[in-house]
């Protein structure tokens, strides 16, 4: 029971600081809440007892890309925030729900049509060791997950050359 009401406690900070950050129009509570909802995710690794993943959420997600954005928005000139309002139109907040719906229902049905949903109860069940999650993320094989972590390594080293490139100073000519 108490499992149940943890999980609901995350979940609503999870969803509430998500929808929060893609609504506000200040950049730095955007990160802050973004840092909210990789935290509640590090709880939920937490709650399964999955204590390795969750020290590397918080240390990998929470910690360096959280850094990463904090450091290339204090890189950007106050000039160039100044003008970045934008202003909420209804046609564009129903075409872009609209659009969440559709891929919703395409999702969806990719999951009902590859049976994923009826054997999530019996994967759900199953108990995964340290050496089986390892394995699984630094495979080759089908359903491993070492060119998504290169992929990862990737977007890192993406977010430091943006930085860099956001700090340097501009010329004048």
């Amino acid at each position: 029971m108490a499992n149940i009401i943890m999980f609901t406690i995350l979940a609503v900070v999870i969803l509430g600081s998500a929808l929060l950050c893609v609504t506000t129009t200040r950049i730095m509570r955007a990160a802050t809440f973004m840092l909210f909802v990789l935290f509640g995710v590090a709880g939920i690794y937490f709650l399964l007892d999955y204590t390795f993943l969750g020290a590397a959420q918080i240390s990998v997600y929470a910690g360096g890309v959280t850094m990463i954005y904090v450091f290339a928005i204090q890189l950007v000139s106050k000039r160039t925030l100044q003008g970045m309002v934008e202003k909420i139109k209804t046609s564009r907040i129903v075409g872009n729900s609209l659009v969440c719906l559709i891929s919703l229902l395409v999702v969806s049905a990719i999951l009902l049509k590859a049976g994923l949903v009826s054997n999530f109860s019996a994967v759900a069940d199953t108990e995964l060791t340290m050496k089986q999650i390892g394995t699984a993320l630094v495979g080759s094989d089908k359903y491993e997950y070492v060119l998504p972590f290169e992929f990862i390594s990737l977007f890192l080293l993406a977010c430091i050359i943006g930085g860099l490139v956001v700090s340097r100073k501009e010329e004048s000519k």
